[in-house]
């Protein structure tokens, strides 16, 4: 009870918590245990398999230097990229800092091995906002792959969440080349996609076409499960370093997984044929890239925790959640539908205000790159726009739904849910009956 007073009180002093918001968020931590006993076998099972990937290939200190010039024979890249490669059961792994995000990792994955005249099935419904350009759904004249004669097309996913099957077999033609899945929700109103189901489809869609590529977005997903989309019967997989994989010390970049002769190619569109993955500088970043990986599966469990407490907070006010109370996680992400502009810019500004580099800020919705309606973003990150670290964001549309993710300890993660619902208590916008 001691130690109890002692949080409280200095979440009441030090953070001005109001003591309603404290004692809610302790009941509902109660009523999450069961899943939170679920995610340590999980990151448990993934320590493991990351150590026994590092010590496989002999890491040592000589992987934390760093070339000059082009970066030939760079020992520490080639040692990170057969941990990746071992990690997600592959043939290959593309790891780079030149990859600037996760959206550039999965854009020089559907250019490096889509050619024109081929065409392209989005599985999952429309893909994330920024890849609409990078096809051509929007935007003229930026050099979409719509310029260069790739077609497209989508296939929603049916009304339970799963995979439109039978709707993905009409779609295919003879000149499709690669059916693609998105594993995370997105900036859409549906629940992550489980490994299993990944696997399911991509069996489905190699027994109707072994030469289509199937393609997996794992943003958000790595470490969600005991597999990853690549050990379930993907051919490729893209991510970014500054999500789940970097464990929040990698200070930037992307990764590609998945065969080598996709891999070959999509190294040849990150630099240029002839060239492909034999230049590149690390810059250094091999010792942070390596730890964040070591260091990821217990990273992920905390923002998966700090996930599962959101969801069960908003569920048990009467607000729509997704995944729900009783689904599947599958990616570190938690949707609150919270119903007008106002809440989901205070919920964005109450994580601001919890975080531990710029918590004097406070986040108003932008043009945001990429995206088509103005987006709030609160992320008072040390990486900066790492989504791993604590954050929340929300485009400014109906029906205004906030997405939290993140937290490099559940600790933060659960100060971050409680910032944000006392700046909607202490607004009238959230009623703790």
């Amino acid at each position: 009870m001691e130690r109890d007073r002692n949080i409280e009180e200095i979440l009441a002093r030090r953070f001005d918590i109001s003591p309603e918001v404290i004692r809610f968020t302790e009941e509902e931590e109660r009523k999450v245990q069961p899943a939170f006993a679920a995610r340590d076998k999980i990151a448990e099972f993934n320590q493991y398999k990351v150590t026994a990937a590092f010590q496989k290939e002999r890491i040592s200190n000589v992987h934390f230097g760093w070339n000059t010039g082009y970066g030939y024979d760079d020992p520490g890249r080639a040692a990170t990229e057969r941990v990746y490669a071992d990690i997600f059961g592959t043939e290959a792994a593309l790891v780079r800092t030149q990859i600037v995000n996760g959206t550039h990792a999965l854009a020089i994955t559907l250019s490096g091995i889509l050619r024109p005249g081929d065409e392209m099935i989005y599985c999952t419904g429309g893909p994330y906002d920024t890849l609409e350009e990078v096809i051509g759904i929007r935007g003229e004249g930026m050099g979409s792959l719509k310029e260069f004669g790739i077609t497209y097309k989508s296939v929603d996913l049916l009304p339970d969440g799963n995979i439109d099957l039978e709707g993905v077999k009409r779609a295919i033609t003879e000149k499709t080349r690669m059916c693609c899945v998105q594993r995370s929700t997105g900036y859409s109103w549906r629940r992550a996609m489980t490994v299993e189901q990944i696997g399911e489809w991509a069996d489905y869609v190699h027994e109707l076409r072994p030469d289509i590529i199937c393609m997996a977005d794992n943003c958000y997903g790595e470490f969600l499960d005991y597999r990853e989309p690549t050990e379930a019967g993907v051919d490729i997989m893209a991510g970014s370093l500054i999500k789940n994989p970097g464990g929040g010390l990698a200070l930037s970049g992307g990764y590609v997984a998945g065969k080598k002769e996709l891999i070959d190619r999509i190294a040849y569109r990150l630099t240029c044929p002839g060239i492909g993955g034999e230049c590149g500088l690390t810059f250094g970043q091999s010792r942070t890239i390596l730890q964040g990986m070591f260091l990821a599966p217990g990273v992920v469990k905390g923002a998966a925790k700090g996930a599962a407490l959101c969801g069960r907070f908003f569920h048990d006010l009467g607000y729509d959640v997704c995944p729900g109370i009783n689904d599947k996680r599958s990616d570190i992400i938690q949707a609150v539908r919270l119903g007008s502009p106002e809440a989901v810019v205070a919920f964005c500004q109450g994580i601001q205000a919890a975080a531990p580099v710029d918590s004097f800020v406070t986040p108003e919705p932008w043009d945001m790159p990429g995206y088509e309606d103005k987006v709030v973003m609160a992320s008072g990150a040390f990486v900066d726009g790492s989504s791993i670290e604590l954050s929340a964001d929300a485009p400014i549309r109906e029906p205004y739904i906030v997405y939290y993710q993140g937290g490099l300890t559940y600790e933060h993660a659960k100060l971050g849910i409680m910032m944000a619902a006392d700046r909607l208590f202490k607004m009238g916008l959230l009623k703790l009956d």
